[in-house]
């Protein structure tokens, strides 16, 4: 159950879904107020005119005639897929109904053969007309009817509804037949309210947010050790130790208040030791331990270091 929206809201709703609107003399406030209900509103409904030209059409739909005063709906939807804003409010076009159709719309769900006119809807539905003779021949251009389908999609997103709030006369009214016709050319596939809500519900699926993703564990930046200095070794001062021993600090495995230098020492290979103990893996073979770090050694302990 929905309170109409205001009018402005209503105009901005199609406007926002892609639809070029026109605002024909004073629509906002032109309605059939005092002769019936105006909501709760429900859903949206399509008629097609039995007329041609849209001027012709949009002049009728707005005054109507003698037997049945005007406005005729909201909205005229031309052939070229522009929407005529012609009333707002009570409309005279979807007269009596059956009430298990409005249930089914009120819950979403399909809707049964109408067979029934006890029910109000004028009150219950927005409107809107479509240039169309409904003879069956009168062909519906491509533009009009996706403008159809942007238009309701429009109204349905303000409210929160889904694409079965959207129905057409025939399903409301028994002995009703729009809207009716081929679409894009003569022998065309035919117009039907099912490729009309089945197209709507493309359109708000496209709004609807999308479900947020877990967030990818970012990779680890790949590290390239340096290149392991050729004749490193226990006892000798070149090359330096200086680089080997500021890395064994950097991975824990040497004393950070042990002053570096040159000399590849004996704290030095008690440290080397150490990151062997722990990582055997890089022991020289048949050794308890390798003094010395050697270049398989050299690389893993700069990625523990510095490779995180």
């Amino acid at each position: 159950m929905s309170s109409p929206l205001s009018a402005t809201t209503f105009r901005d709703a199609i406007k926002g879904a892609g639809v070029t609107v026109v605002e024909v003399g004073n629509w906002t406030t032109h309605n059939r107020a005092g002769h019936g209900a105006w909501g709760p509103v429900h859903g949206v409904m399509i008629h097609h005119t039995v007329t041609s030209g849209t001027a012709n059409s949009v002049a009728i739909c707005r005054d109507g005639y003698a037997a049945l005063p005007g406005p005729l709906c909201h909205g005229v939807i031309a052939k070229d897929g522009t929407v005529h804003l012609v009333g707002y409010g009570r409309a005279n076009h979807a007269g009596l109904g059956d009430d298990d159709v409005l249930a089914a719309v009120i819950a979403e769900r399909s809707v049964p053969t109408d067979n029934e006119a006890n029910t109000d809807g004028n009150a219950r539905f927005y409107g809107f007309e479509c240039v169309n003779l409904g003879d069956n021949v009168d062909v519906w251009p491509e533009v009009q009817v996706e403008a159809i389908a942007r238009t309701a999609a429009g109204i349905c997103r303000a409210h929160g509804w889904g694409a079965e709030s959207v129905i057409g006369h025939l399903e409301w009214q028994p002995g009703k037949v729009d809207p009716r016709g081929p679409i894009g050319k003569k022998g065309g596939p035919a117009l039907t309210m099912a490729k009309i809500r089945a197209r709507v519900a493309e359109l708000l699926d496209e709004d609807a947010p999308s479900k947020p993703s877990t967030p990818s564990t970012p990779s680890k930046p790949s590290y390239t050790p340096p290149k392991f200095p050729t004749g490193l070794a226990p006892g000798k001062s070149k090359p330096s130790a200086r680089p080997l021993q500021k890395t064994l600090k950097a991975a824990g495995f040497m004393s950070k208040s042990v002053t570096e230098a040159d000399n590849y020492g004996p704290q030095t290979q008690a440290s080397v030791a150490r990151f062997h103990n722990a990582h055997p893996t890089y022991r020289a073979a048949g050794k308890t331990y390798d003094p010395a770090i050697g270049p398989k050694g050299w690389a893993y302990l700069h990625r523990l270091a510095y490779g995180k």
